[in-house]
């Protein structure tokens, strides 16, 4: 047990890093050591930040909680702290099944650990991150919150409403992570596209990009999780005028059928959609569009879901993720529907409909060899160097390995790349 070290584990998306980054480095500003993600954990102290989205998200978070309060129990850790999202949800539910942890913290009120364990905020920290990423690219958060009310999702419930960071204050953010190495930008928020809104009276998002693009050293910019309801279509001119905008966007559409989407309260149709997806891929050519789609939701029927397939088929996206509807307690859905598809249906949906991307991925990276692509060097990795493109996001989208032997490549570096290869989710490549 190391004495003054703290030990961070961050459970699910990229906006929970971002907290566990700022919260790391006002420690350190009091004189701790942090360490993120650690795979043997020797601190004194442990801080998990949790996740409640889904089940399966909520059920790895109290696992990890359940193995700490091990470690505890056997005097191998002091203090065991838990933040974050499913301890906004359910503190009460867990302090009473879990003793072990010191404390429980919402999703908005961690810093208290602070003036909990005797340490001051540091003011001249505010904002600041100990980045837990290579330090090329950083995720840059630009609001919190949604203000939507889909059926399913419980997102709402945890954050609240939705609150934009002003314009000014984000760009200062990159002009401060551009100044430490970083030169990747990954923009992300609930929902990217209703940027600005409460503070502006309007989307602003594409004036935001604007803005970061014109911050000098950023090479690329990305952009995560927009919505397709009221689609700020100026966002994709400034995607087409800028190189470094990544043609890149992640847009969670989640079915494609006009009685699932009415039923999933997503306030858009099938025909806004198809109108949409022509239209982002019109503005901006060559875009890779990420998307999410979600099988058994109450109610879905084989002829929905086989409309789902279709429309995969169809639109032939460069990037999907899907999952099974779980039904999460205080929500639209789970108040109001029965969770009447199978569990066993729900992964045969979900076993077809990745198989069907699967092979759309394999011939669209296919299609990419012989080509040459300007790359990313994120990590070298056994006998390769591993390197993603414009198109790709990291940890969840393709990458580029390139052989290691008779090379020298410095992560975060850019190369031109020539692709000599593919499978279905990668591609080879040789630096030029």
């Amino acid at each position: 047990m190391r004495r003054n070290q703290i030990d961070f584990v961050t459970m699910g998306c990229s906006k929970n890093l971002v907290d566990s980054e700022l919260l790391m480095r006002q420690f350190e500003a009091n004189g701790y050591r942090c360490v993120h993600d650690a795979k043997r954990p020797q601190g004194e102290i442990a801080v998990i930040n949790t996740c409640g989205f889904i089940e399966a998200a909520k059920e790895e978070s109290i696992n990890t909680i359940l193995e700490f309060a091990q470690a505890k129990r056997e005097g191998r850790l002091r203090k065991l702290y838990v933040m974050g999202c499913l301890s906004q949800r359910y503190a009460g539910e867990l302090e009473s099944e879990i003793p072990e942890v010191d404390k429980f913290y919402g999703k908005f009120n961690y810093r208290e650990l602070l003036d909990d364990l005797g340490k001051a905020e540091a003011p001249s920290c505010s904002g600041q991150r100990h980045l837990t990423t290579p330090r090329h690219y950083a995720y840059l958060k630009i609001a919190e919150g949604c203000d939507r009310h889909c059926a399913y999702c419980a997102i709402p419930l945890i954050t609240g409403r939705h609150h934009s960071r002003p314009m000014e204050e984000v760009v200062d953010e990159a002009r401060s992570l551009v100044a430490q190495g970083v030169r990747e930008l990954q923009v992300i928020e609930q929902e990217l596209t209703y940027y600005g809104v409460d503070l502006y009276g309007r989307r602003r998002i594409a004036d935001l990009v604007e803005a970061l693009a014109g911050v000098e050293g950023v090479e690329w910019i990305r952009l995560h999780y927009a919505y397709p309801n009221q689609f700020p279509l100026e966002l994709l001119d400034v995607m087409a005028r800028h190189d470094n905008v990544c043609k890149y966007l992640d847009i969670a559409l989640q079915h494609i059928s006009d009685r699932m989407l009415d039923r999933m309260h997503r306030n858009v149709t099938r025909r806004e959609t198809l109108d949409l997806l022509g239209e982002i891929r019109r503005r901006v050519p060559g875009i890779a569009i990420r998307t999410t789609l979600m099988v058994g939701f109450p109610g879905e029927t084989e002829e929905d879901f086989e409309e789902l397939v279709d429309f995969v088929r169809a639109q032939r996206f460069e990037r999907m993720g899907a999952f099974a509807y779980s039904a999460e307690e205080g929500t639209y859905s789970c108040a109001h529907y029965a969770d009447d598809v199978a569990p066993e249906e729900k992964q045969r949906r979900l076993d077809r409909l990745m198989d069907v991307q699967q092979r759309i991925s394999a011939e669209l990276e296919a299609q990419k060899v012989g080509s040459v692509m300007r790359t990313i060097i994120d990590r070298k990795e056994g006998d390769y160097y591993v390197g993603r493109t414009q198109y790709s996001s990291p940890e969840v989208d393709p990458e580029v390995l390139i052989p290691a032997a008779g090379r020298r490549l410095r992560v975060g570096s850019f190369h031109q790349v020539r692709i000599t290869g593919s499978e279905e989710f990668d591609l080879y490549g040789e630096a030029l």
